[in-house]
Formats: structure tokens, C-alpha cells, sequence
């Protein structure tokens, strides 16, 4: 087969195969093929699977179009274009493209396609299924994708349908999309050709497809490959139709043999794009994905550890190339017959990497209002305005620019009126769904997946669309006022005293990582529990003692999908504290063990069945005294075993235990000891584990505690509390709640002067030095090793504390 392949290629004047293409080739096969062929050709020997199949070159569009006479008609159709007129724009592009399918395939390229179809078909089998995928010359650049902007064609059979496909693919050179977006990127149109890519299609309608980056979408962080998956075609996924499932692998920690999944979501996934029935002209058709498979993961965990070794060698590959770091936006898809993880795209990320690095902008909303919908949130912005439903392409021109963009999906044809929104959002749809995509590359906030947005809010009313809260975005009723921080980071001194910060939620880590910081000081487990979790974890250790039908109930619909219920609890907490982690690594990421007290341990679910009730829990049984004891023994195993998961198969080490509210020397061994029993020793594989000192007895007893943890954590608000009798829960005595008071701070720095003597690290998580410049000066003079802040005063404080350095 060879041989009549290598007497095929010396005949073929506008074919080329795979093998025969690599990226310096756009001019002559465009951008998607020329990185097909490239990959096909340097990264198959590294085990990165490619189907084979060839381009029609540009020269086969600009001789169909010379052969045809058309090129003068085309250029009078797009003369004097105004893009922003929509049914102008429409007319013109189906003038042109009809004029281009009217032109039809000359005999002698037509012969050329012809044979070449048939080698791909000795290869595969008669009649192959092949993909014809459209690839412009101008496309896929580092600073422009074109994503989108011409057609694709799948499940393509034989000669009268790859005929066809071939004619529309080229003719969609001139979709309306693809036009405007000439436009705006100053192209001009008789400078861009369309060569078109035809390769084996992969079966994927029969198992699954997505498209994954190597760094978050979001955020611009660049240490993890971000997979999003759904069940068939890929077609959904990139039109937004499907809220998929949604991967983070950190690349740091795989490169060194680690292969972890440091975070998951699981998307509802409720149709599925499959092959259409035989004989039929439809050639693809969408599906309902039953229950039971939409409710667990569309990818086993050795599959999402492939794809990103398979993303991190196509970055590694092309930084190489490029001779600086390259993130990469990759389509895959998995073969249903059999199992083998294809990729089927790759181009240069386009929106994140060309973002500078020496500016950071922090969007805060300043107050909320009523929540009309959720999604997940696409960029990090705030805007406000009036919404405008926009049911279908049809009434796109209803639109007016400086609306709110609320629809149930958008396709590539939505785009000259997105270019003109405030924010955008869709009902349906992932972080790489289209109306994600082109809210990144326009620089506008969206909410996608928001499910019954179209419902929930009408045209005409004034809402405001956050993105600014993490993970999760959200649309409110109201214009709601907001500000934005504008730092810049070029020459930024570091001062000697560390700045940390207080961190529980992981879904802002890899953008707070971006803002100059020490580490974490304080990450608290407690809100991964609360948020994530849900469940209390006795609960799950003996779900027999629950009584109560309907808690039974919910726990077994959080906990669906997993075999072992505990397995839950270790999983959702590992990857929340892993996510924590590996945003700020390798510096030192201090999480603190649960700290609930019983009133908050009882009102997670199932709770109250393992909980007593107490007068005053904020000195009752919390922090170490439930580690060892029997009513919580089994509960803390699980925290320690998910703490050890994400030291040792993540492979970040740079996490630090910290054990709260230890009370006595005597304590801090018997959790010392729990905690070595469940895979926690303290000094093994550089594990470090600190105190909370925030007890009296911490700081008198300093020397003694020292012999057990290797730092202290002071905590001013139980530690003012406790000095001053005064509980800090009630507002009758809040007025006597002050950490400046001198026998307050006389503790403070007998800690700090004790660790000092102890070789042992300080550091203070508290509010304090956020609302107390003094406060900060007095532990900068009592050279406390580090202080820990919540984020939105990490900035503030790290300029105070390096001026005090200097004056001091």
C-alpha cells in the first residue's frame, strides 16, 4: 500500500497526506492541517494517536474558484460590506457561497480526492467514515484561532457524499461567521484560502469526545491540563448544547510520575450527538443520554491521565518549536470500537496566553441582590445592563449592543451580534462550549450552563452578571455596583516577612495564586466539608445509624457513583485541598484539620446523629479532642487518608498539617500518634506539621509543644478570646473583643519568641493585622516569620510591612 501511495503522492498536484505536512505549511494547507499533519508526523512515535488522512491544498480552492470564472463576482459581493447591517451580511455570504458550491469540483481534482479517499479506504476499509474538516490559511495563529468559523462535515460515506462535503467546505470559507471575523481581525478576504482536511472519523458517537487546554481557561494558570469530556460527537461540546464533565490534571507533579486527577466536576451530559440512521440524508442526530449514564463520569481516570499526557507532549513539542511556552486548546475523541484515545485537533490558546502578566485586574461586586440564575462562570468580570432573550438566530437582529445576552446556546452564526454584548448567558453549555470560547476572546463576562435562564429572567430588565465569586457564576437582579483593582506587578519588591494568605475556597485558588504571595497559611478544611462535601463523615463511616429515611435518601444521591461511601468524603476532600495545593506550588500550603464545633458538625447532613449538644461549643469538643476520641476517631481517619492522597499520589508535598484547638502537651500526642497510625507521620517524606497556637496553655507551654510540631500558627481571634474570657459568638460582649489589648499582644509575642528559640517557624492567621496597621508593625518588630491575610489584603499589607522593613 505504501508503494501506491508514494505513486500517488508524485502524481497528486492538490493533495497532500498527514506525513507529508508539517507547520510551516499553513500557506498550503492551512492551520488546522498543517497541525494535524505535524503532530501525525513528530508525535505518533511518542504514543500521541492521530487519525491518517490527507488535505486538499489551497490551491485546490483557488482553482476551483479561477476554473469557475467566479473571483471578480465574489469580490463585487463583498464590496462595500457593512457587517454590523445583519441581513446584509446574511445575504451577501449565501451569494458567495452559493457561487462556490455553483462552481461545482473541476474532473482532474475531483480524480485526485477521489484516489486519495480510496488509499484512506485500503487502510480503514471499504466505504470509510471520514470527517471533512475545513482549515483556512489565516487560522489557528497564536493571536487569532478562527475557531469555528468554516464548517465540518462527519460521518461522511463515499464518493456522492465526500463530493459534497468537499464543494460546502469550501464555500464555507464565506459563512456569515467567518466573514465578520475577517473583518474584525483586518483580514482580507482574497488573501485567505480554505484547504480541507479529510481524515478517518473516530467512533466516537459510540463512546466520548471533548476538548481539553493545557491551563485554566479561566484564570491563565498554566501548571494544569483542563479536560472537559461528553458522551459522542464533539459537535455539542464546542455548540455549547451539553454542560460536560470537567477535568484538572497538575502538569508539575505528572511530569515527575504523580498521575493524580487533582480536581473533577461532573457535568449532566443529557444528549449525545450519534451517527444518523442508515440511508438517511441526516448524517448525524442527537440523543438522550439515560440517567444513570449522565450521572457518573464519561471518562474512566486512566483515560483523563492519557489525554493529558498526550496534551503535555503536545505543548512540550510545540514551546520547542516556538522556543517559548506554548498553551495549546486540543479536540480528542475516544473510539467506541476500540477504546483507543485519538487527538483531532490542536492550535495555539489564543485568549489567556496573550494576556500580560505584569498587570493584575480584581473585579469585586460590592453588594448582592436576588439570584435569577446559576452557571459556571467564563472569565472573571462583572457587568451589568438590560437583558435581551434571543430565542434563535432568527431574532438576532432584536438585539441592541450594550445588552445582556441571554439565550439557551449560540453557534459560530451568533457572533457579529456577541462582539457587541456586555456579558453573555446561555442555559446549556460548558467552559469550552462556543459562547464560552468567544466571551474569552472578546474580554466580556459569561454565565454558561445556567439551565433556566431563559426562564428565570425577562427581556428588559436590568441584571447584573458576575463572575468575579470563583467557580460558579452569577446573574442577579439589579444594577449592582462594582469596582475593579488595578495592580501592577512589574518591580513589585517581595519584604522579608512572609505574606500568606487565608484560603477555603479551591474554585479561587489558581486566581489568587496569580496575586504575589508566600503560600497559603491557613487553608480551612471546613469549608471544603461544608460546600462539597455536605455529608457529615461519620455519617458515612455508619450510614445503619441514620433513622431517617429522607437523610438516607440524599446521602445516597450525593454519594451516587461511588461503591464505598467513604471513598466519597476522600475524594471530594483530596481534590479540594489538592486544587489548594497545586495553585500555589511549590510554596508551603498550610491546612488546618476540621475545626467545626458540634452546633456545625450537627448541621451537616446526618449530623446530628453523631453530634452531643452542647451549652457553649466555641470551648467544647473541637479541634485535636475529637481526633483521637472514639465519636470521631473514624471520621478523622478519613480526613488523614485524604491528606496522604494528596501528598503522596498527587505528589504535593509542599501540604503541611496543621492541628487546631490542641489544648495539652499530652493531646498533641495522642493526635500525633492517631495521625501516624493513619498514614501521617510527622518527618516522613518531609512531612512538616504545625499547631494551632491560639490556647494560653500553647504559649506558656511553647518549649514543650516545640518538641511535637515544627511551627506555630497563632490564631488572635480564639487566642484574644481565651485571654480575655470573652466569646467571641456573642454580640453582648463584643465591645470587649480586642486583639490590641496588651495582655493580647504580650502573648502574641511570647509565641513568637518562643518559636524563634525553638527553631521553629511563626506565623499569625488572623484578622488583626488587616484591620490594625500597628498590629502589623508590632509582629514585622517582633520578627514574626509570616503573616497570613485574607486575599483581598494580601496587597495592602505586603506594601505596609515592606515599608515598616525599611524603616526598621
Amino acid at each position: 500500500m505504501n508503494e501506491v501511495r508514494n505513486i500517488m503522492k508524485q502524481d497528486a498536484k492538490y493533495i497532500r497526506w498527514f506525513e507529508d505536512v508539517r507547520n510551516e505549511d499553513v500557506p498550503l494547507v492551512g492551520g488546522k492541517n498543517a497541525s494535524l499533519g505535524e503532530m501525525y508526523s513528530e508525535l505518533s512515535t511518542e504514543g500521541v494517536k492521530i487519525p491518517d488522512g490527507f488535505a486538499v491544498t489551497a490551491g485546490a480552492y483557488w482553482y476551483v474558484v479561477n476554473t469557475a470564472g467566479i473571483l471578480d463576482e465574489l469580490k463585487g459581493v463583498m464590496a462595500g460590506l457593512d457587517k454590523t447591517n445583519i441581513k446584509d451580511l446574511e445575504r451577501r455570504g449565501k451569494k458567495a457561497r452559493d457561487l462556490i458550491i455553483g462552481a461545482g469540483i473541476p474532473d482532474d481534482l475531483w480524480a485526485e480526492i477521489k484516489a486519495a479517499y480510496d488509499r484512506l479506504c485500503e487502510e480503514y476499509g471499504a466505504d470509510t467514515d471520514v470527517a471533512i474538516r475545513s482549515s483556512a490559511t489565516a487560522e489557528d495563529l497564536p493571536t487569532a484561532s478562527f475557531a469555528g468559523q468554516q464548517e465540518t462535515y462527519l460521518n461522511i460515506r463515499g464518493y456522492h457524499e465526500l463530493k459534497q462535503a468537499c464543494s460546502r467546505c469550501f464555500a464555507s470559507l464565506f459563512t456569515d461567521r467567518a466573514i465578520s471575523y475577517r473583518i474584525d481581525n483586518n483580514f482580507d478576504h482574497f488573501k485567505v484560502a480554505l484547504s480541507i482536511g479529510i481524515m478517518k472519523m473516530v467512533r466516537s458517537d459510540l463512546a466520548t469526545s471533548g476538548v481539553m487546554f493545557t491551563l485554566d481557561t479561566e484564570t491563565g494558570f498554566r501548571d494544569v491540563v483542563f479536560i472537559t469530556g461528553s458522551y459522542g460527537l464533539g459537535e455539542n461540546i464546542v455548540q455549547g448544547a451539553v454542560n460536560p464533565d470537567e477535568y484538572y490534571v497538575f502538569k508539575p507533579t505528572f511530569r515527575k510520575g504523580h498521575r493524580a486527577i487533582i480536581r473533577k466536576n461532573i457535568g449532566d451530559k443529557r444528549i449525545k450527538m450519534i451517527y444518523g440512521r442508515g440511508g438517511s440524508k441526516v448524517l448525524t442526530r442527537n440523543v438522550e443520554v439515560p440517567e444513570a449514564d449522565r450521572r457518573r463520569f464519561c471518562l474512566t481516570d486512566d483515560d483523563v491521565l492519557t489525554l493529558a499526557g498526550y496534551a503535555i507532549a503536545i505543548e512540550d513539542h510545540y514551546t520547542k518549536k516556538a522556543g517559548e511556552t506554548r498553551p495549546m486548546d486540543i479536540e480528542w475523541a475516544k473510539d467506541g470500537n476500540t477504546g483507543d484515545l485519538f487527538i483531532v485537533q490542536a492550535r495555539p490558546e489564543t485568549v489567556q496566553s496573550q494576556k500580560a502578566l505584569d498587570v493584575l485586574l480584581t473585579y469585586h461586586l460590592d453588594k448582592k441582590g436576588p439570584v435569577l440564575a446559576r452557571g459556571k462562570s467564563v472569565g472573571e468580570k462583572v457587568a451589568n445592563g438590560k437583558a435581551r432573550i434571543v430565542p434563535d438566530v432568527a431574532h438576532l437582529s432584536s438585539f441592541q449592543p450594550g445588552e445582556i445576552l441571554i439565550a439557551d446556546t449560540t453557534t459560530p452564526d451568533w457572533e457579529p451580534v456577541m462582539k457587541t454584548a456586555a456579558a453573555i448567558v446561555t442555559n446549556r453549555g460548558g467552559r469550552t462550549c462556543h459562547a464560552a470560547i468567544v466571551s474569552r476572546e472578546l474580554g466580556i463576562p459569561a454565565v454558561v450552563g445556567a439551565e433556566d435562564a431563559t426562564e428565570k429572567i425577562s427581556t428588559g430588565q436590568e441584571v447584573t452578571v458576575s463572575c468575579a465569586e470563583g467557580y460558579e457564576g452569577t446573574v442577579y437582579d439589579g444594577i449592582l455596583p462594582f469596582h475593579v483593582e488595578k495592580l501592577s506587578l512589574s518591580n513589585l519588591k517581595r519584604p522579608r516577612t512572609k505574606i500568606m494568605m487565608n484560603l477555603g475556597n479551591p474554585e479561587e485558588a489558581f486566581s489568587l495564586s496569580m496575586i504575589p504571595n508566600d503560600g497559603i497559611g491557613l487553608a480551612r478544611m471546613e469549608f471544603i466539608i461544608n460546600s462539597y462535601i455536605k455529608i457529615h463523615p461519620m455519617a458515612l463511616v455508619h450510614p445503619e445509624r441514620i433513622t431517617d429515611a429522607t437523610v438516607r435518601n440524599t446521602i445516597d444521591e450525593l454519594t451516587s457513583g461511588y461503591e464505598n461511601k467513604e471513598d466519597y468524603f476522600v475524594e471530594k476532600l483530596s481534590q479540594g485541598v489538592g486544587t489548594i495545593a497545586a495553585a500555589f506550588y511549590p510554596k508551603p500550603v498550610v491546612v488546618r484539620l476540621s475545626d467545626f464545633k458540634t452546633n456545625e458538625y450537627a448541621s451537616l447532613i446526618g449530623g446530628k446523629y453523631f453530634e452531643p449538644e452542647e451549652d457553649n461549643p466555641m470551648i467544647g469538643f473541637r479541634g485535636a479532642s475529637r481526633y483521637y476520641d472514639e465519636r470521631y476517631r473514624e471520621g478523622f481517619a478519613l480526613e488523614c487518608k485524604a491528606m496522604k492522597r494528596v501528598r503522596e499520589e498527587m505528589g504535593l508535598n509542599n501540604l503541611i498539617i496543621m492541628v487546631p484547638f490542641c489544648r495539652r502537651v499530652e493531646e498533641a500526642e495522642k493526635v500525633l500518634a492517631e495521625m501516624a497510625k493513619n498514614g501521617l507521620k510527622r518527618g516522613e517524606n518531609g512531612l512538616l506539621v504545625y499547631v494551632m497556637c491560639e490556647i494560653p496553655n500553647n504559649v506558656i507551654l511553647i518549649d514543650e509543644f516545640s518538641k511535637l510540631f515544627d511551627g506555630f500558627s497563632i490564631g488572635s481571634n480564639d487566642l484574644t478570646q481565651l485571654m480575655l474570657g470573652v466569646d467571641r459568638d456573642s454580640a453582648l460582649v463584643a465591645r470587649d473583643f480586642d486583639e490590641r489589648d496588651p495582655g493580647v499582644m504580650k502573648m502574641i509575642s511570647m509565641a513568637i519568641q518562643g518559636a524563634k528559640r525553638n527553631n521553629r517557624h511563626s506565623g499569625l492567621c488572623g484578622q488583626a493585622p488587616s484591620d490594625y496597621p500597628e498590629v502589623a508593625e508590632f509582629l514585622v518588630k517582633e520578627g514574626i516569620d509570616s503573616i497570613s491575610l485574607n486575599p483581598d489584603s494580601v496587597m495592602k499589607i505586603t506594601l505596609k510591612v515592606t515599608e515598616m522593613e525599611g524603616r526598621l
